[in-house]
This record gives C-alpha cells, structure tokens and sequence, in this order.
C-alpha cells in the first residue's frame, strides 16, 4: 500500500468521524447539519479545516461571569417582577398589558428587566446619530463606556477618538472595547493613540496568532455606548466613514439607533461590564454604584434582551417569534438581510396567512452576496404567503426594526438570520410605548417612498442564473 493511498483513505476516515460527530454527537438543528454535510462533499480537503474554524460549538459555558449580579440586586429584581407576573399584580400600563407574556419570556429567559421610565429618542440618520454621541462624551463627567463590532480608523473612527481621548486626558474613564474579527483593519496607530492618552481598550476574541482566529466564527455584534451610567445608545450603527454615507458602493447608510436616558441603562451597563470583563485580561471592572446612576425619565418600557452562542436558548429570535405571534393588525420588519430558521419563517408565513398585514424591508444591494441571494430565495416564500416586500432604493438598509399593532417594538443589533441567532453576541432593546412604535412605522412608511413594492409575480420571473444563485446560498444558508 503506497503512501497516497494511506493518506487518502485518512480523510476519507476523518470526514466519516466528523460527519458522524455532527449528526450524532453534536446534535446541530437539521438545517446546519446538512450544510455542513455539503461542505464535506464537495470540499474533502478543506471542510475539515473549515469546520474546525466556522463549526465548532462556542465552549465554555462560563463565558460571563455574573457572581455579582447578587450585589446589583439583578437577582432579586428578576424574583421580584417575575413574582408580581405570576400574582398578576405587576403595575403595566393598560397599552400594553396584552404583552405582559413577551416581558415575562425575557425576564425569566434572559433576566431582561422591565424598567418603565425611559426617554428615547431615535436616530435614522449617521450624522445626528455620531454628532449626538459625540456631544455625550464630551459632557461626560465620570466614565464613557463604548463597544462596537465595526471601527474603522478612518475620519469619524478619528473624531471619535479624539472626543476619547481628550476626556480621558481631563481624567474621565474611558473604557473602548471592539471586536477584533469586525475591527480587523483597525491600525494600530489608532489603538496606540487611545491607550497612550489613557483610554482602556480590549478586544473581544482576538487572535493568538496574527491572522489566524479560531474564534473568528464567534462575533461580538453588539453596538453599546453609556456615558455616566445614565444615557445609553444601542441600534444597527458602526463607527466608520460608510455609516455617514461616504461609500460609494452603498451611498446613504439608513439605519436606526436608539439613544436612551432612563432606568434601562442600568441594564445596558450590565451588559458591557460582562463583556468588558470576558474580553479583559487585567482590568476587571467592578460593579461599582458609580456605574449606575441611571435616572428615571418618560414613560417608555424597555427590556435590554442580549443572545449569544453561549446561551442555551436563542433570546432575541424567541421575541421576534413571540411579537409576531401576538400581532392582530400589522408587522413591520426592516432587517438588510432575511434568512430566517424554520420556527421564524414558520410564525411570518402563519401571520401573513392568517391576514396580518405584514411588510418586510430589506435593501436592494449586497454588502454580503451570499447573504443577499439566500435573503432574496426566502422572500420568495413570503410573498407566495401573502406578505409585502419592499426593496429598499435609497442607499442601503441597515436597520434592525420590528414594529406590532403600533404598541411594541425591537431595535438593536440583531439581523433576521441564523448568524445572528446562534454565532453572533447581540443585544436588542424591546420597547413598549405607542408612541416610540408610531415613531417607527412614520420612519418606515417614508422608506417605501424611496423603496419599491415587489411582486410575487416580479419575483417569479427572475432569471435562471439569479435562481441558481439563490439556490446555492440558501443551501449553506445555516452556516453564512
């Protein structure tokens, strides 16, 4: 037996052993196994390898630490609310008492506080968006707190890092934490800069050896910024030229963000201190009073609902879900891409079926092709279920907007895709307020003005080249 034949009967025995693995030991959902199962076919050589970078469970279920969450009181307040739920005496405002069961998964699913007094104000737009961040750190008294999934050193990556490291150097704390896959063309010029003025920055996963990331299939997405505990931006925006518009590729970035003051940045405060310390090797940040001095403003209800791949359950899809099922008029969705799992694609397809108007936007130019063909090979399935589909025209749609029956509402970070609801770290905030909802329909009634309606009939004559393209991305759609 000569040495080529050896070798080649090794890969066909460890593409048999890791196929079983897959299927019997590690148990992934159907979608993903036959995914993988294609790769190892028609890549024997690389699937492997491919594999053990982009299909390995996250492991380590200890991830996060939440020892002090006792301290916080988090712990309590969770048994508190979830105690009055179940006696059916917790103070909910009549508008939105029909949702009282979404709060209730959240709050035992993911320890989501409902908190009831907070201001929001939204942000569709890049400019106002940075230039009131920016305006927020440079009131700053205390501490500024950022983590993004995307920074780039380009001119706003520079002129938020100059706000940054100014204040540090006026003795604020300023703490800056990216991820290092989505920041991977960040320079080190501009880390250098932030660290020499006094800015405290750590990446999430970075790479143990330079351009090799086992981890790189684990991204941390979240989109988070609190200034002195008390006002808290979360939504769809990155730090970067493109997000004002500045890419010719995509023209206008349209997108929605949140900035909140009110008692839930005590919530978003939670969340980055837990990512900060994952990420962090020797500046563990405590859980401080300093850091929570939310105050209470408005009359918004808001849950702080975070997933990742470290958790048992999908947190964020299992509101989505939840929303759409308790929708008797409309659904209004805005995601830039649309590849649901079956439970979710089920729940839309159910909605539109049964008569609720639903209205799905997504954008009508790539930033990730396979994703974009795999989006438009399951639009199709809701057009043939009665839904309306709007494809954006003015530049590009980035905004991860649910709205229901104009009282409920998510805006955060996670896309309506398999990545988003088992790979990547999200974090969404689930509103309750009629007029935060009505705020948002107005926003995307004025996107299908510069969006157009497409047809199940359009849809059926696309070509036989867009068609195998659409078939080939939906098929390792499970694992994009």
């Amino acid at each position: 037996m000569d040495l080529v034949t050896i070798i080649l009967g090794l890969f066909v025995f460890m593409h048999i052993a890791l196929a079983f693995t897959i299927v019997f030991l590690e148990r992934k959902n159907p979608m993903s196994t036959w995914a993988w199962l294609l790769v190892f076919t028609f890549v024997p050589v690389g699937g492997i390898f491919l594999y053990f970078i982009f299909g390995r469970k996250l492991t380590g279920k200890k991830l996060f630490i939440w020892d002090n969450k006792s301290k916080l009181g988090v712990r309590k307040a969770v048994e508190n609310q979830l105690q009055l739920l179940d006696e059916d005496s917790f103070p909910i405002p009549d508008h939105y008492q029909q949702h009282k069961d979404l709060f209730y998964l959240h709050l035992r699913n993911n320890d989501a506080i409902l908190t009831q007094e907070n201001e929001v104000e939204i942000f569709n737009d890049g400019e106002a968006k940075f230039d009131a961040l920016i305006a927020d750190i440079e009131r700053a008294q205390h501490h500024i707190h950022i983590i993004y999934y995307i920074v780039r050193s380009d001119n706003l990556g520079w002129r938020i890092g100059r706000a940054l490291m100014k204040k540090a150097q006026e003795g604020v704390t300023v703490r800056f934490l990216y991820d290092d896959m989505g920041s991977r063309r960040l320079s080190r010029k501009f880390i250098s800069a932030l660290k020499q003025s006094g800015v405290l920055v750590e990446s999430f996963f970075p790479s143990l050896i330079p351009k090799i990331n086992f981890k790189i299939n684990y991204r941390n997405h979240r989109k988070l910024a609190i200034i002195d505990g008390q006002i808290g931006y979360i939504g769809g925006f990155n730090i970067g030229d493109e997000y004002l518009g500045e890419n010719r590729k995509f023209g206008y970035w349209r997108d929605t963000h949140l900035r909140i003051v009110g008692e839930s940045v005590t919530n978003m405060q939670t969340r980055f201190i837990l990512d900060w310390n994952q990420a962090s090797k020797n500046q563990i940040l405590q859980y401080e009073p300093s850091y929570y001095e939310a105050i209470p403003r408005g009359d918004v209800g808001v849950q702080i609902v975070s997933s990742g791949p470290d958790s048992e359950w999908e947190q964020v899809k299992y509101g989505y879900i939840k929303m759409i099922m308790e929708a008797e008029e409309y659904v209004y969705i805005q995601t830039p891409y649309f590849i649901p799992d079956e439970s979710l694609a089920d729940v839309v397809k159910i909605a539109a079926l049964s008569g609720i108007d639903v209205r799905i936007m997504i954008p009508n130019k790539p930033d990730h092709p396979f994703v974009y063909w795999a989006t438009y090979s399951y639009i199709g399935n809701m057009l043939e279920a009665g839904a309306k589909v709007y494809i954006y025209q003015n530049g590009f749609l980035h905004a991860k907007t649910i709205v229901v029956d104009g009282k409920l509402a998510s805006v955060g970070t996670a896309n309506i895709d398999v990545r988003s609801f088992q790979l990547n770290f999200e974090v969404n905030a689930f509103l309750y307020s009629e007029k935060v909802a009505a705020e948002l329909i107005e926003h995307f009634q004025k996107d299908m003005d510069n969006s157009y309606l497409l047809t199940f009939e359009a849809y059926q004559q696309r070509s036989l080249r867009i068609r195998f393209k659409e078939s080939v991305a939906r098929l390792i759609s499970p694992i994009l």
